[in-house]
């Protein structure tokens, strides 16, 4: 048996744990005999180094507590601790073993703080070890090699008294070659909550379940018809998958009896997902998002979840309360911002969940208040404010900790959540030591809160807003411990907040001075508030033209309330780029409607048609825009009788619409025109079109040159035909002379008449030629085949030329 205990990992013999105490003893003996020898300050001082000398070699092996199950026992259990052992000295450690020490019970929530706190062995406070038939041994240490440990012990053999926190510790007790006796040289607490009987009366615990993430939809919806959305990216793909952050949220709350704490644009983002999405790629790219069949998934499992159980909607997107009370509320419109995120929160939740929330709880960043949070909390209709007991803090010296509700006046109540229980979760809990311990912490402090008074009192649990998936694991194991417990049962949010307030409970709101300068750094800044007021003055212009509004109003409405998200805090770049790309996508779509450009226009009369086109590039149509023409000189060019002219516009999506002017001229020179779009109600539209008009007005002489030429042409062109029409007479004339004969003229006057040249014929040809346009026009004469032009100047209605 003695050869077996050598063995890493198995119990000690008897035989083996007789020898290990007898060997210890006597080589204590020589030096305690000395001991007693020693002056009395000497024993002192030797007792304060041999105190120095224990802490120092505790830290010597490192332990870590893996699992303590189960974290709050009931009679008749068996603990079981388990976890690893890693020798960080420089000597190998021998004689090794492991034991479970059950301390002094801890009667304050105070005291369970400082016992957490302590890391190093302290003798007697830390207790004697279970009996050694509990321990585990070890051969041998080796430096920085880790060895795994496992103690079961029945919870009778644990010595504990009646209902109370109990510290335990693990401890690793060996020998080194510089130190060749038996001491604590390394060691791990925790609590161990002890409970045998039902408590009466039962601590009433609401723990909220948040399921919150970051912005994820651009104001983008795609040039389609589908409106298909853009997201920054595919992270929230990743949140939702199995294993994810908010997928190990769903599926863990899902067991637990909690309240969920829900932001609706959450929802909305998942909920899009599953008809399809974009992803933005680099530039101006964008990818198909593929992921429709995971969320599908999450929502069918959260709609589970949620069934028959209290849903609490935060307003849309999470608003950052603090930020809008110290730097929004001068900028106009950005109350209006957190009214409309909360009108909107309820149908989110409605429409994607099936179930109808509470919509009248507001919670600012980790529970800080100030008068101003408060005011603006309340602002949108919610009369509850959930803070935490270290804003609140109490200062009547109430020996317990009060229940949650108080009211505040106004009508207002804060629910005060518990700071410690609320804590106990943050930070890095992947590794399985620290969800242990932070699990048996928070069941310590809760048990020890419920054993302070023997009234029953509601307490609420805020944990972080958006917590890992480590974070969460350990949160559900710690719920779900305490929910098996016999000191706490569940209750829901609604029903802390109407509970009755503790007489002696502190009430007073702290002064904007008290609010922490941590997170006040991490606010919103007025210059963002700013913006999202000038991102809003934009769509208000935008809108009022548009014959589908909801197209536009609905995604930029909801990405401005993301704007304002508490999400944004720590991230100072990624906001300002968030508000950036919102305010610029919305200039793009509103340049989409726009007036084309115009060159130079020449009006050669006194009156003119000028068109100018009206360009829609939208899905969309629009309307309810008029379209105005001012001329900068009217003495000189008038536009429609007067300075300027107005019109409606109406285009379709796609197209294209012109809308024609009357101008009149009054004197030459180039006069400036002016085309600018307006709103209904008076509101410039988009940027002007400025274009040149170039007048020429015909003068009296001008069109007397222009009329005596053309009187030219005429009778140059009457001319001509006069003198056809003679020659072809002529030759009619010769024709019948030929073919009748003179009996007389024999054949000379054939031959006359067959020479045409001859001297006397030439002479008269020429000379018909050169006078027949000096004859009068016979009757029989044909009427010319060109009509005579109209000189006269254009007249109205005439195109001008661009």
């Amino acid at each position: 048996m003695a050869e077996a205990a050598d063995f890493q990992g198995t119990s000690p013999s008897p035989a083996r744990r007789w020898m290990r105490r007898t060997t210890a003893l006597l080589a204590s003996a020589p030096l305690l005999a000395g001991l007693m020898q020693l002056p009395t300050a000497s024993a002192a001082h030797a007792g304060a180094e041999t105190s120095v000398q224990t802490a120092s070699a505790s830290r010597t092996v490192a332990v870590a507590l893996d699992s303590l199950s189960p974290s709050a026992p009931s009679e008749g259990d068996t603990v079981t601790v388990s976890g690893t052992v890693t020798n960080n000295g420089k000597q190998s450690v021998t004689e090794a073993h492991v034991d479970l020490r059950v301390g002094s019970e801890l009667d304050t929530r105070s005291e369970i703080d400082s016992a957490a706190r302590h890391k190093d062995y302290a003798p007697g406070v830390d207790g004697t070890a279970v009996d050694d038939s509990f321990s585990q041994e070890f051969a041998e240490l080796t430096p920085g090699v880790a060895q795994r440990f496992s103690i079961s012990v029945p919870v009778d053999e644990l010595d504990l008294g009646g209902s109370g926190v109990y510290q335990i510790g693990v401890s690793l007790s060996g020998e080194t070659a510089s130190q060749p006796w038996e001491q604590v040289l390394g060691i791990q607490r925790t609590f161990l909550p002890w409970q045998p009987e039902e408590a009466d009366p039962k601590t009433r615990t609401t723990v909220m379940w948040p399921l919150v993430s970051t912005a994820h939809m651009t104001a983008e919806t795609g040039s389609n018809e589908q409106q298909t959305p853009v997201f920054l990216n595919d992270d929230l793909a990743k949140e939702i998958s199995p294993g994810g952050r908010l997928e190990q949220l769903v599926s863990l709350g899902r067991e637990l009896d909690v309240t969920w704490v829900i932001d609706p644009d959450l929802l909305a983002s998942v909920d899009a997902m599953t008809r399809g999405y974009r992803v933005q790629g680099e530039g101006d790219t964008t990818t198909a998002g593929t992921q429709q069949a995971v969320a599908k998934q999450w929502l069918a499992g959260l709609q589970k979840a949620v069934a028959n159980k209290e849903v609490v909607a935060l307003p849309f997107a999470d608003p950052d309360l603090a930020s809008l009370a110290h730097n929004g509320t001068d900028v106009t419109g950005s109350l209006g911002q957190l009214k409309a995120a909360t009108d909107v929160a309820a149908l989110t939740v409605r429409t994607v969940l099936h179930v109808t929330p509470n919509t009248e709880f507001a919670w600012p960043v980790d529970g800080a208040v100030d008068p101003s949070i408060v005011k603006v909390a309340t602002s949108a209709g919610a009369d509850k404010v959930i803070t935490r007991s270290d804003s609140l803090e109490e200062t009547g010296g109430l020996p317990y900790t009060p229940s949650a509700a108080r009211p505040i006046g106004g009508g207002t109540t804060a629910v005060v959540a518990d700071a410690r229980l609320s804590t106990a979760f943050q930070g890095d809990l992947t590794k399985a030591s620290s969800k242990t311990l932070a699990v048996q912490k928070f069941l310590a402090q809760s048990l020890a809160l419920n054993l302070q008074t023997d009234q029953q009192r509601s307490i609420v649990v805020a944990p972080q807003r958006t917590a890992t998936a480590s974070e969460a694991r350990a949160m559900a194991e710690a719920v779900a411990a305490l929910q098996n417990g016999g000191w706490s049962e569940a209750q829901g949010l609604s029903a802390a907040a109407k509970a009755k307030p503790d007489a002696g409970a502190t009430r007073k709101v702290p002064s904007s001075a008290d609010y922490p300068s941590g997170l006040r750094k991490q606010e919103l800044s007025r210059r963002a508030f700013e913006q999202i007021a000038q991102t809003q003055k934009k769509l208000d212009g935008f809108k009022v033209i548009l014959s589908d509004q909801s197209r536009v109003v609905t995604p930029f409405g909801r990405a401005i309330n993301r704007e304002m998200s508490t999400s944004w805090r720590g991230r100072v770049v990624q906001a300002r780029n968030f508000r950036d790309g919102v305010e610029t996508y919305l200039d793009v779509l509103t340049d989409q409607v726009i007036l084309i450009d115009k060159s130079e226009t020449k009006l050669s009369g006194r009156s003119a048609i000028i068109p100018v086109t009206v360009q829609n590039n939208l899905v969309q149509g629009v309307d309810r825009l008029v379209l105005r023409l001012t001329s900068t000189s009217p003495t000189r060019l008038e536009i429609g009788g007067k300075a300027y002219s107005e019109q409606p516009v109406t285009v379709s999506g796609g197209h294209s619409q012109s809308v024609k002017f009357t101008t009149s001229a009054n004197a030459n020179g180039r006069v400036t025109v002016v085309a600018q779009l307006f709103t209904e109600d008076g509101q410039a539209y988009g940027a002007p079109v400025t274009f040149d008009v170039k007048v020429t007005e015909i003068t009296a002489t001008v069109m007397l040159v222009i009329g005596g030429g053309v009187l030219l042409l005429v009778l140059a062109g009457f001319r001509m035909y006069t003198q056809r029409k003679r020659a072809a007479a002529r030759e009619a004339e010769e024709d019948d002379l030929a073919g009748t004969g003179d009996p007389d003229a024999g054949d000379g006057s054939t031959a006359a008449s067959q020479n045409p040249q001859g001297p006397g014929d030439r002479l008269k040809e020429e000379s018909g030629t050169l006078l027949g346009a000096d004859d009068p026009k016979q009757p029989s004469d044909p009427t010319p085949d060109t009509p005579t032009e109209n000189a006269d100047p254009s007249g109205t209605g005439e195109r001008v030329d661009r």
